[in-house]
């Protein structure tokens, strides 16, 4: 007997189950012939079951193309072979104002208005019909409307597959033109502008300085760049809903004071920040700069939203006409440059763009960018400041130890000079570590070469260093690696240093006074001082720093010695050992000792000294 085949993998696997059943029925006779009307049974079996597990498949698949059809937003009109309408969805008869009724039976070519139409679609036909592509896409054509005489439609005439082989039914799909040409319009004005300011876009923002970069020489051009100061507080203390609010005022002020000045172009480019680009032939930098404060006039007006009076301030960057060269990315970075060094300079104002400046800038983003590679290069090392007793100069009371970069073409650079840009990129706490690492090292050489004529070390940790959680363990681990006891370590630092963002002291300053460093506290007056008392900080030495010290450089105003008398007498009762930095000579030293400061160091001894020299100078000291 023949055998039955298997259908192929890709069909249904319920139907490949009904199909294998059968065939293993029909092969599996042991050699028997089947009677005829055993055979005919079990086909006719096969196809009841068959019919039975296509026919919920086939209504299914009918069910979801009749919903598709008739709710479908665009008009479709379903035709016979001979591109006569059977039907046609609802959507077409609103499209041409007609009814469904009216529609059906008419050739699809009817539907054009014009010959020209209707010689399009009877092509698209011959095309499906002759080729093997899948679809036709006509556009522009116009359909015959009840009412208005024509709509402008961009049609599509497809094939659907017939019920029977080989055959195939044409379908016809129209929209209108015009409601897609708008809605085109509506996405790109979306795609090229802010949703909640109206605005246009950084992307859209980028396209006009392009252009006008492209312009004729003669026309001068200016880039504004303002950013709002502590806009995070309104959305924080007043919530998002208001500083959305906020941020439409703001728009609407600045496209009311720009707009219509040298072709002003205002845009939103982030959360709080915003550009204006203005251009002209008679466009100055005054002009520029009165309608910037004008606009932050404007911004300072307080708005009133949910019973709040709100004003915002705005840092601002100015570029005019300079690094046109350079194309907008050029033009754009010196725009944010000026706003950066607004903001340095203490916000809500304006600064203009500085090329000598910028330069300047550039070296030091230069520098900043490669302290990494410089610290793994080994360009560092460590550069002194001995702290000498005022009562015995040539007794070494301490060694304070801070970073040199030895730098590869701009020389010996101090840590004023890199700390800063350190502190930008995150690299304090990497320098912080390897100063501690390094110090306590040094330490442990004298110690071990002098006794106990060796100086304890001083060390002032950067901010971000001192609020590290693993700071105690890092010292502990440096300490325990040179067998170096705690009270061999100073750690000096400052009143911001001290302290975190809500106000809380450190804990770690409390632990490592625990296991015996002595903390050093720098100050510059009775408000520093009496943080001590306040917070029972476990402060052992304290350091005169800044006016308090310098008043008495060159001679000594009443007031003057009378203010540093009382902070070194408060010191005393507080149990503090006084110090002062910043100590020019002989005589500014002697009159700290009068007014009892025991330890100081400056320039009297030496600005800085480095390792060989701070050596000579404690093995002096020993002998």
């Amino acid at each position: 007997m023949k055998r039955w085949s298997v259908p192929e993998p890709g069909a249904a696997p319920g139907l490949v189950d009904v199909a294998r059943k059968f065939a293993t029925t029909l092969t599996d006779t042991k050699g028997v012939t089947l009677p005829p009307a055993e055979l005919e049974r079990l086909l006719l079996s096969f196809a009841q079951e068959v019919t039975e597990f296509a026919t919920p498949a086939y209504e299914a698949a009918v069910l979801r193309f009749t919903t598709l059809f008739s709710t479908a937003p665009i008009g479709i009109a379903l035709a016979d072979p001979s591109g006569v309408i059977m039907e046609v969805n609802l959507a077409l008869a609103k499209l041409l104002g007609s009814t469904q009724d009216r529609l059906r039976g008419k050739h699809l070519a009817d539907l054009a208005a014009t010959e020209h139409g209707a010689t399009r679609i009877r092509a698209g036909l011959e095309r499906l019909t002759t080729t093997d592509i899948g679809k036709v896409i006509e556009r522009g054509i116009r359909l015959d409307h009840s009412e208005d005489g024509g709509l402008t439609t961009n049609v599509t005439l497809a094939w659907l597959p017939g019920d029977r082989p080989d055959t195939h039914f044409p379908v016809l799909m129209a929209a209108d033109a015009d409601d897609l040409h708008l809605l085109g319009e509506r996405l790109m004005h979306q795609n090229v502008h802010d949703p909640l300011t109206g605005l246009p876009n950084s992307q859209a923002f980028t396209t006009r300085v392009e252009a006008a970069l492209a312009a004729p020489r003669t026309e001068q051009i200016a880039l504004v760049y303002l950013d709002l100061d502590g806009f995070k507080v309104i959305n924080d203390g007043l919530g998002a809903g208001v500083g959305d609010e906020v941020l439409k005022e703001v728009a609407s002020k600045l496209s009311a004071v720009f707009t219509g000045h040298h072709d002003g172009y205002v845009a939103r480019l982030s959360g709080d920040g915003f550009a204006v680009l203005l251009r002209g032939e008679d466009l100055t930098r005054q002009h520029v700069v009165n309608l910037v404060d004008r606009a932050l006039e404007d911004l300072n007006e307080p708005v009133y939203l949910g019973g709040h009076g709100i004003g915002v301030s705005a840092s601002v960057g100015i570029v005019v006409g300079a690094c046109r060269d350079g194309g907008h990315i050029e033009l754009r970075r010196a725009a944010e440059l000026a706003l950066h060094r607004a903001k340095e300079h203490g916000k809500a104002k304006w600064m203009l763009f500085d090329p000598d400046e910028d330069a300047r800038d550039r070296s030091r983003y230069q520098l900043g960018a490669v302290i990494a590679g410089a610290l793994e290069n080994g360009e560092f090392s460590l550069i002194y400041q001995p702290t000498v007793k005022l009562a015995k100069p040539d007794e070494i009371a301490a060694v304070n130890a801070g970073l040199r970069w030895n730098h590869p073409e701009k020389g010996e650079l101090d840590s004023e000079d890199f700390y800063p840009l350190a502190q930008t990129t995150g690299m304090t706490v990497p320098l912080g570590k390897w100063l501690l690492a390094e110090s306590l090292a040094a330490t442990a050489r004298w110690r071990e070469r002098f006794g106990d004529a060796a100086p304890d070390v001083c060390i002032r940790l950067p901010k971000r260093l001192a609020a590290d959680d693993e700071l105690v363990m890092l010292v502990k681990e440096q300490l325990d690696r040179h067998d170096l006891p705690a009270r061999a370590l100073r750690l000096c630092t400052d009143r911001e240093s001290m302290f975190d963002d809500n106000g809380e002291v450190h804990d770690s300053f409390t632990v490592l006074a625990d296991l015996g460093a002595q903390l050093v506290l720098t100050i510059s007056g009775s408000a520093d001082l009496e943080l001590i008392p306040r917070h029972s900080l476990p402060i052992r030495h304290v350091i005169l720093s800044g006016p308090v010290v310098d008043a008495l450089a060159d001679g000594a105003a009443e007031t003057d010695v009378r203010h540093l008398r009382q902070l070194v007498e408060r010191g005393k009762e507080l149990k503090l050992r006084i110090g002062a930095e910043g100590v020019r000579s002989a005589e500014h030293a002697a009159r700290l000792r009068e007014l009892g400061v025991l330890a100081a160091r400056g320039s009297f001894v030496a600005d800085s000294a480095t390792g060989d020299e701070v050596d000579e100078m404690i093995e002096r000291h020993a002998g």
